[in-house]
């Protein structure tokens, strides 16, 4: 999946995130995190976009997210919908880990 533009998902609202996902600069997947529970979940957060961007084979992005609290199922449903935006994609996979 190829990122072509800038998408967001997500709100700045309790136990949610926001995702905001572009084109990388760098190569490769480039993640920015600010958490109101980084210490104790930053590492999990990352992972968890990390798994996500593998699993729809996004190769190159630049990801920012501001976490609230979210829980993983929130930040993979966030990061997902952000991909799919931002690859303009007209077909999903939602189902399952995919």
């Amino acid at each position: 999946m190829k990122i072509e533009k800038t998408a967001v998902a997500g709100t700045m609202e309790s136990s949610d995130i926001m995702v905001t996902l572009s084109p990388g600069s760098v190569g490769g997947i480039e993640i920015e995190l600010e958490s109101s529970v980084e210490k104790q979940f930053g590492n999990a957060i990352r992972s968890t976009i990390q798994d996500v961007l593998t699993e729809l084979d996004v190769k190159n992005a630049h990801v920012k997210a501001l976490d609230k609290g979210a829980l993983d199922c929130t930040v993979r449903a966030r990061v997902k919908t952000a991909a799919y935006r931002a690859c303009n994609c007209d077909s999903y996979q939602f189902g399952g880990q995919n």
